[in-house]
C-alpha cells in the first residue's frame, strides 16, 4: 500500500480545513494510501515531523499557507530520497499555489494531487542553511507578513492584510547594500527587494513576470531604490500596485544565483516568515529540486 505523510496547519486561513478534513482524508484513501497525519502544533514543527517520517512514505502532503509550506520544503530537504509533494492551500494569500493554478476549494485540490503527475519546481538557498518556494524578501511591506500574528491574519483577510503593507510605506527606512550577481555589481540605498521564483506576490500579479518559468534554475529579481521625493515614492507605488512602465528607481534581472551584503544587519523574510537578520546573503538556485503532483 502507498503510503502519505499529511501535514496542516489548524488555524491557516480562518481554520479553513476543519470544515473538510473529513472528505480530505477520504479522497486520500479512496486512492489506496495509508495515512500519517499530523496537526502542527508550533513553529518548525512541520520541518521536524517530515524529516523524521519523510523516509518513509511515497508522498507528503501539506495544507496551510505559504510558511506551512515552506516548512514542509525545508524538512523534505533534510531527506537523502524526496518523496512527491502535494499541497492543499489554506493560507490568507497562497502565492506559490496561485502561480502553480492550484484550487483555492480544499476537497478538489486533494482530488487534483491524487489524479496529478509529477511537475519539477525550482527550490531556493538562503546563506547555505535555509530554503525558500517562491520569495526572499527585505524592507518595505516584508515586516507585516511575519510580525502579523496567524489570528490578526485571519481576521484582516487578504484585501485588508495588504492594506497593513501600504501603510508600512510611511515608515520607509534605505537598506545600503551591495548586489552581486553574474559579472554585475549594483551599490545603492534600497527601500525593497525581492529574489522570487513565483507569478504573485502577496496576491499581486503585477509585481513579477507573468512568463516566468517555475523549473528554468533562474531567479526573478526586483530592487527598488530608497525614494528621495514624495513625488519618487509615488512612481514607484504606481509601479508596483498600477502595473505602470518601469521607472530609473527600480532594477529588474534574471539570475542563478545572488550575494548581498550590508554593513548593518538585514530582517529577511523567507516565504513570509522571518528569515533572520543577516549582513551577508547568498542566494542559490536548486534547479528542479521538488517534484509537486499537479493536475494541470
Amino acid at each position: 500500500m502507498k503510503k502519505m505523510l499529511f501535514v496542516f496547519n489548524p488555524r491557516s486561513g480562518k481554520e479553513q480545513i476543519k470544515g473538510h478534513l473529513m472528505e480530505i482524508l477520504d479522497i486520500f484513501t479512496r486512492a489506496g494510501y495509508e495515512i500519517r497525519v499530523h496537526v502542527t502544533q508550533k513553529q518548525s514543527d512541520a520541518v521536524e515531523v517530515v524529516h523524521r517520517y519523510g523516509n518513509r512514505v511515497d508522498l507528503v502532503v501539506c495544507s496551510g499557507g505559504d510558511g506551512t509550506l515552506n516548512e514542509t520544503v525545508s524538512g523534505m530537504m533534510k531527506l537523502k530520497k524526496l518523496p512527491l509533494l502535494g499541497y492543499i492551500p489554506a493560507g490568507s494569500t497562497n502565492d506559490f499555489a496561485s502561480s502553480l493554478e492550484i484550487p483555492k476549494r480544499m476537497p478538489q485540490a486533494a482530488s487534483d494531487i491524487m489524479e496529478g503527475k509529477p511537475f519539477a519546481v525550482d527550490i531556493g538557498t538562503f546563506c547555505h542553511d535555509r530554503y525558500f518556494m517562491y520569495i526572499a524578501a527585505f524592507g518595505a511591506f516584508t515586516e507585516v507578513s511575519y510580525l502579523t500574528s496567524q489570528d490578526r491574519k485571519n481576521l484582516l483577510g487578504h484585501q485588508a492584510y495588504m492594506i497593513e503593507g501600504v501603510k508600512s510605506l510611511a515608515g520607509l527606512k534605505p537598506y545600503r547594500m551591495k548586489v552581486e550577481w553574474e559579472d554585475q555589481v549594483l551599490e545603492e540605498d534600497f527601500a525593497f527587494g525581492m529574489v522570487t521564483n513565483t507569478r504573485s506576490v502577496g496576491g499581486f500579479k503585477g509585481l513579477v513576470n507573468q512568463s516566468v518559468a517555475l523549473n528554468d534554475g533562474l531567479f526573478e529579481v526586483l530592487l527598488i531604490r530608497m525614494p528621495r521625493t514624495p513625488v519618487d515614492l509615488s512612481n514607484i507605488v504606481s509601479y508596483m500596485f498600477l502595473k505602470e512602465e518601469p521607472n530609473e528607481y527600480v532594477y529588474k534581472f534574471k539570475t542563478s544565483s545572488i550575494r548581498m551584503t550590508s554593513e548593518w544587519g538585514v530582517d529577511w523574510v523567507l516565504d513570509g516568515e522571518y528569515g533572520g537578520t543577516r549582513t551577508e546573503v547568498n542566494i542559490g538556485n536548486l534547479k528542479e529540486r521538488i517534484q509537486i503532483l499537479l493536475k494541470k
